[in-house]
């Protein structure tokens, strides 16, 4: 079924349902919907070329990977991301193209990009200290949407991030609540946003409560089961050893949890743990009553949001930024209890 015969199906221009598949802001949301699920029901999918000449545009959306960050970017949790995203794309008749490259390369992968025109806007993943990326691309004038926030800049882009500062102060504070004193936290590299800021919420509630932090027990590095394993190894076998964990993903927390049954304690009884969950599709906490106590928030819902934001971004170039802050939940499992006497 070409566009013509999907249209008089319909009863609308062929204009009309390019603009609606394609995510214009003009189309009425109740056209749009109708569409789409016409779209769905007669397996129609818009020609990308026929819509590339009919717009000018590419009819593809960008993602650099550095191959530094493969430990944030090129896991589990990016997939999850891209999957929310590629629903977007799909809808809108979108390709979607990966570009995985050396650090030193990545200013250049940008800046070709934008100047051979072969994407229509970027996503920018893993934002960090001293990152160039956003001055980069504000000079190019190619759409982006940040998945996060960068440190120390000005907030001139637009983004989707989730609370990490509140989210581990929240969670902080429950395990004080515990009677928890000693608390470790397994966080990910420094200079990335999300750490920073999830040390930032930690430290906080420390403070609030006049409990000091010991640096002893205060960890960043890859997010993986083994580098979490070695660390909560090693605090567990200090003389005055954590009684809790802040692991920042629930890989990580796989990893304490190893860690806890190598020395035949007990998770939750002896040694409490909270992670944060991305709610994976690959990897769930529990089904009925979570494994672990987590901060949670949907990594595939953020792809999902950045994606729309950038296809409004591309349909109307001079609107204004658009930025989201989401607040994280706290649920409760099996993972916490009381400090132990």
């Amino acid at each position: 079924m070409n566009l013509k015969e999907f249209s008089e199906l319909l009863g609308l221009s062929p204009t009309t349902v390019s603009r609606a598949l394609g995510g214009y802001p003009e189309v009425k949301e109740d056209t749009r919907r109708r569409v789409l699920e016409a779209a769905a029901k007669h397996g129609y999918s818009p020609n990308r070329r026929a819509a590339s000449l009919a717009t000018g545009r590419a009819m593809a959306i960008g993602h650099v990977i550095p191959t530094v960050l493969n430990h944030e970017m090129v896991n589990p949790v990016f997939a999850d991301f891209i999957a929310g995203a590629g629903d977007v794309y799909a809808r809108a008749g979108y390709d979607m193209v990966l570009s995985v490259v050396s650090e030193r390369e990545e200013a250049r992968a940008y800046a070709q990009l934008a100047d051979m025109g072969s994407v229509d806007g970027l996503i920018v993943h893993g934002p960090r200290e001293g990152d160039p990326r956003v001055a980069l691309l504000r000079k190019s004038n190619l759409p982006f949407v940040v998945h996060g926030r960068v440190p120390d800049r000005p907030l001139d882009y637009s983004f989707v991030d989730i609370d990490n500062r509140r989210a581990f102060q929240r969670a902080t504070d429950l395990l004080l609540d515990l009677g928890h004193r000693r608390i470790a936290l397994l966080n990910g590299l420094d200079q990335m946003d999300f750490a920073r800021r999830r040390r930032a919420g930690y430290l906080a509630a420390l403070g609030a409560r006049d409990v000091p932090a010991d640096p002893d027990l205060i960890a960043g590095f890859e997010m993986t089961e083994h580098a979490s394993h070695a660390a909560a190894r090693r605090m567990l076998a200090l003389p005055d050893p954590p009684t809790a964990f802040l692991a920042s993903s629930h890989i990580m927390g796989i990893g304490v949890r190893r860690a806890i049954h190598d020395l035949d304690l007990s998770m939750g009884r002896d040694v409490s743990v909270v992670i944060h969950d991305d709610m994976l599709s690959y990897l769930a906490n529990g089904a009925d009553i979570p494994v672990f106590t987590a901060t949670r928030s949907s990594v595939r819902a953020a792809g999902r949001r950045c994606a729309e934001m950038l296809m409004e971004h591309i349909a109307m170039p001079n609107a204004g930024l658009k930025q989201e802050v989401w607040e994280c939940d706290l649920v409760l499992g099996a993972s916490t209890g009381p400090v132990p006497r």
